[in-house]
Parts: C-alpha cells; sequence; structure tokens
C-alpha cells in the first residue's frame, strides 16, 4: 500500500509543482474530496464499484467539482485514482502528497504533546527550537495530555524527542536501575 499511495503522491506533487499550482490550496481541496469520500460510504462504493461505468463515475466526480469549486489538476487527479481503482487508497495517497509537499518546501510536520494549553509565545518558541533541530520550517500540530504532568513530547517524523518531566523520570530511574 505504501508504495502505491507514495507514487501516485509523488506524481501529484509533480503535476503541482510542474504547473506551477499552490501548493496549499491544491492540498486543501485533495484533503476536501478525501474528507468526502470517507464521510460517504455511498460515494466509496460507486467510485471502487467495478460494475459502475467509468463515465458515470467522472460524472458524479464532475458534478462534486462543481459544486465544490475543484480545481481542474484536482479533479484529474481524482479521476486516475478512480479509473485505476484506487480509491480505498486516497486518504493515505492525501496523507503522503502532504508529506511530499512538506519535504519539496522544506517543511516539517511536527506533532507536539503539552500537559496544557500553550500561548503563542510558547509555541513560537518550540516551533524556533525544532526548526534548529531539523534545519527545516516546522508546521505544527499541538495535542494536550495532562498526564505528561509537564514539558512537552515531540515527534518529527519518526523521531521522538520527549522534553516530558514523565520522560525525564524514566531516564532517571533507567540511570539509577544500571
Amino acid at each position: 500500500m505504501a508504495s502505491i499511495s507514495n507514487t501516485y503522491a509523488r506524481a501529484f506533487a509533480d503535476a503541482v509543482f510542474d504547473g506551477r499550482l499552490d501548493p496549499a490550496k491544491t492540498l486543501q481541496e485533495a484533503q476536501a474530496l478525501a474528507g468526502l469520500v470517507r464521510e460517504s460510504k455511498d460515494l466509496k462504493d460507486v467510485w471502487a464499484a467495478p460494475s459502475i461505468l467509468t463515465e458515470q463515475k467522472r460524472a458524479v466526480l464532475d458534478a462534486i467539482v462543481a459544486r465544490q469549486g475543484i480545481s481542474q489538476v484536482v479533479r484529474n487527479f481524482m479521476a486516475v485514482v478512480i479509473d485505476h481503482g484506487r480509491v480505498h487508497f486516497l486518504a493515505e495517497i492525501v496523507r503522503q502528497f502532504e508529506q511530499e509537499l512538506n519535504e519539496r518546501l522544506g517543511f516539517a510536520e511536527a506533532q507536539i504533546t503539552t500537559a496544557r494549553e500553550l500561548d503563542e509565545a510558547e509555541r513560537r518558541v518550540i516551533e524556533q527550537e525544532i526548526a534548529k533541530l531539523t534545519g527545516k520550517k516546522v508546521r505544527a500540530r499541538y495535542a494536550r495530555d495532562p498526564l505528561l504532568i509537564g514539558g512537552a513530547l515531540v515527534r518529527v517524523g519518526s523521531t521522538i524527542y520527549d522534553g516530558s518531566v514523565n520522560g525525564q523520570l524514566e531516564r532517571i530511574r533507567e540511570a539509577l536501575g544500571s
């Protein structure tokens, strides 16, 4: 599945950059279509059904595109996904597409979990530190977990930076146990 998703995501990103399109707008439109598929089992079933003619599937797509104001490049990408029977991979393709765009634009996605809500200044400081670590601009998503007690847990890709009180206590416990 990963290689299928990666292949489609890279090709879609190529189309966006070759066409000098707005990556953020294109991603938003692709996410909107993926959201419609996720929320509507009927829509997913129609687009995935081999018994329904391609022209009928595209007519449904075109109606949605017209109603949602989706760009031609996203419409064409979705038509390729539908035509090749990859609708069940759409959510993963769009996630991979977002990662591909971020990579090409020099962004690092960071999931930051803290015990409490951070104010804007605190968020800026954490994001600046992550930018120093990664050498990339940071797109941060925040979550709260009161079980952390304090500090922050940061995930950038597959790397985890544990600056939480829980993590510090665990490291002390391991050091004392050795």
